[in-house]
């Protein structure tokens, strides 16, 4: 990886067209040439931290082949900046770009808790379990300044609503206090996103996210205070992380997993050219193979929208990669499961208190 030519602790590289927009702004060489002679920078890389106002902040999830029914993201795009993310598409509809702003401009909804305690007071809402982090990360490192999602899992404790978390940082373990409570009643499922053992490789897919080693601590430190946790190999991506299916799920199970999850990249919408342009300035010397590699998953194509195949692929190398991971299950997850959350104790706790007639 040439670190001289590539943006410093950011996933992409560029930012690409929004679709919704017909203009789009573009970095000439000769602004570039004047900031170089001037002394200035052209771009100061920082991120900014956009409050929004939704009305609402559970999402009914409507595709059939994906594990949740709802979902809740306290913010809107991802410093975390993993270059693979499907979520970035998203990001157009609030006006910005898929690519670097994805990472950069980040919309923080302080307005979460207040919007999910009104949601769960209703008579007409049925418990069921809601995804933290359907879209994007909730302890990203924005968390750390706005604790949006520890002011949201501390209103599921009051409820005694089930929760489920997915997450690559390990700040998770600062709620550990209320992710206990919260066990204690079979009401929380954390699944932990670990895509590779080598940090070289974690740094240019995920840059900024926790190490692997704080990442298999976490896990270990979740499930030896009784939270059950599931690891996402997610996404695997041909010739960058497909060789590591059987180590990464031993390291998993040794670790206090109880099952690990899978998905194959797909590289939709704008993602397909962020994608293809870091690899291309991070890994040259394999970009075209990779690419190619993915595309034999998908029809030929980085694009893949088809429900049923989207995930898991098709052809020679998606098989291999799917019985690598049924191997893993059988190997080292043989005898154990990811308990199913508990939605009978919501109702008693309508008004946040137990009812006693």
């Amino acid at each position: 990886m040439d670190s001289k030519s590539t943006i410093k602790g950011r996933g992409a590289q560029l930012n690409v067209p929004n679709k919704f927009f017909e203009l789009s702004h573009e970095m000439r060489d000769d602004f570039l040439e004047f900031c170089h002679k001037e002394g200035e920078e052209s771009d100061k890389n920082k991120t900014l931290y956009l409050e929004v106002f939704p009305k609402t902040i559970v999402n009914k999830v409507e595709s059939p082949d994906i594990g949740m029914a709802y979902s809740m993201n306290t913010y809107q795009g991802c410093e975390h900046g993993c270059i693979y993310c499907y979520a970035r598409n998203s990001h157009e509809f609030w006006g910005y770009s898929a690519g670097l702003d994805f990472e950069r401009r980040i919309m923080v909804k302080k307005d979460a808790p207040k919007l999910l305690e009104a949601l769960l007071k209703k008579k007409s809402w049925q418990a069921h379990p809601i995804v933290m982090s359907g879209n994007t990360d909730c302890y990203q490192p924005a968390e750390k300044q706005f604790e949006i999602t520890r002011q949201c899992l501390e209103v599921f404790l009051k409820y005694k609503h089930p929760v489920a978390i997915i997450t690559k940082n390990a700040l998770i373990l600062r709620d550990l206090d209320v992710l206990k409570e919260l066990s204690k009643d079979n009401l929380i499922g954390v699944n932990v996103s670990i895509t590779s053992l080598s940090e070289e490789t974690r740094r240019v897919l995920e840059p900024r996210t926790a190490t692997i080693k704080r990442r298999l601590e976490t896990v270990k430190t979740l499930s030896e205070n009784g939270i059950p946790v599931n690891v996402m190999l997610a996404p695997i991506i041909p010739s960058i992380n497909s060789h590591e299916i059987l180590p990464l799920a031993k390291a998993a199970s040794e670790n206090g997993a109880l099952g690990i999850a899978h998905t194959i990249v797909r590289l939709n919408g704008a993602i397909g050219e962020i994608f293809a342009d870091w690899i291309h300035k991070t890994m040259p010397d394999r970009a075209e193979k990779v690419l190619h590699q993915i595309e034999s998953c998908h029809g030929g194509t980085l694009n893949d929208s088809r429900y049923g195949t989207r995930m898991r692929g098709e052809g020679k190398i998606a098989e291999q990669i799917n019985n690598l991971v049924k191997l893993a299950r059988q190997k080292y997850f043989k005898d154990k499961v990811m308990p199913k959350l508990n939605t009978k104790l919501h109702e008693q706790f309508k008004d946040g208190q137990l009812k006693l007639f």
